[in-house]
């Protein structure tokens, strides 16, 4: 029989996954946010306090910032110029899925570089947060918001050149799920990026490992995920942590391949040549897992 807080965690946790960072929310679970501009003056200070707490820092055309005291500093902005070397400067033509868009601060500079971007996430209120700014930065005919969790990506018919999907997967129960429907989205580009166990040591591990010869799964550098019963940084989201060799791994098991390691935990992808057998088998559970025609 389950605990009362075991089975409270599960009954919050099942009610919706959250597709980005959703402990940051709400009360006393929230770490890494900013609750908005001190004595206020202008319409755009008191707007910015009334979407309050934030968890991105967007810098908007008026000069102001939503979340200038963030505890990570100058949050995703730093994260951004990190990653987007690895990208194309010119994504005109390009159609975009910012999966766990938040309040919308990759969404845009994606946009700024000519894609036409669909950013998701199921918190109602990051997404009214990034409605507001999308209107303040004229990208109403670039962008398009919606509510809508990453199982529910897998139903929709749509397929983009560029998908992010960053800063998500150990907040799922299903990550390697959650990361499929990713990949089966992707046709060009999937940048992928989470939390991990820093592990210096990674196994170059074998096609086949004999039954008898499974004590090998212990050794160091093996590919580990990490899970996390209660909590892990006051964050009853963080549900798994993998190390660098396994987040590699799962990315090759979706029929990709990394291309280019622009920061610490994060990965830009690609469909990998020769990967058609694995592909078909993974959508073929995809399919019996989400009902989805893909």
């Amino acid at each position: 029989m389950l605990g009362e807080h075991t089975a409270a965690r599960q009954a919050r946790s099942l009610e919706g996954e959250l597709d980005a960072l959703l402990a940051t929310r709400t009360g006393k679970d929230v770490t890494l946010q900013s609750n908005g501009i001190e004595s206020p003056r202008s319409s755009v200070e008191h707007r910015i306090n009334a979407l309050a707490p934030w968890f991105h820092n967007l810098h908007l055309p008026s000069g102001h910032q939503t979340a200038p005291d963030h505890p990570l500093g100058d949050f995703p902005a730093f994260k951004w110029r990190e990653l987007e070397p690895a990208l194309p400067s010119d994504l005109t033509g390009w159609r975009a899925l910012d999966i766990g868009c938040n309040a919308g601060a990759y969404t845009f500079e994606l946009a700024r570089r000519g894609a036409h971007v669909l950013g998701v996430d199921h918190d109602e209120h990051y997404l009214r947060q990034a409605q507001w700014a999308r209107e303040l930065y004229g990208l109403e005919n670039r962008v398009r918001i919606a509510r809508m969790d990453i199982y529910a990506l897998a139903r929709i018919p749509e397929t983009f050149d560029l998908v992010f999907f960053l800063g998500l997967l150990y907040h799922l129960r299903h990550p390697l799920l959650g990361l499929d429907i990713a990949a089966a989205k992707t046709n060009r580009l999937l940048a992928v990026q989470s939390l991990s166990i820093h592990n210096m040591h990674v196994l170059d591990t074998p096609a086949d490992l004999p039954f008898e010869r499974r004590d090998a799964l212990l050794e160091p550098g093996w590919p580990k995920l990490a899970f996390v019963e209660h909590r892990l940084a006051n964050d009853a989201t963080n549900w798994w942590v993998p190390d660098a060799g396994c987040l590699e791994a799962m990315v090759r098991s979706t029929g990709m391949e990394v291309v280019a390691r622009p920061a610490d935990e994060t990965y830009v992808c690609r469909p990998a040549p020769g990967a058609a057998d694995r592909v078909a088998s993974v959508r073929a559970e995809l399919r019996a897992a989400t009902a989805a025609e893909l």
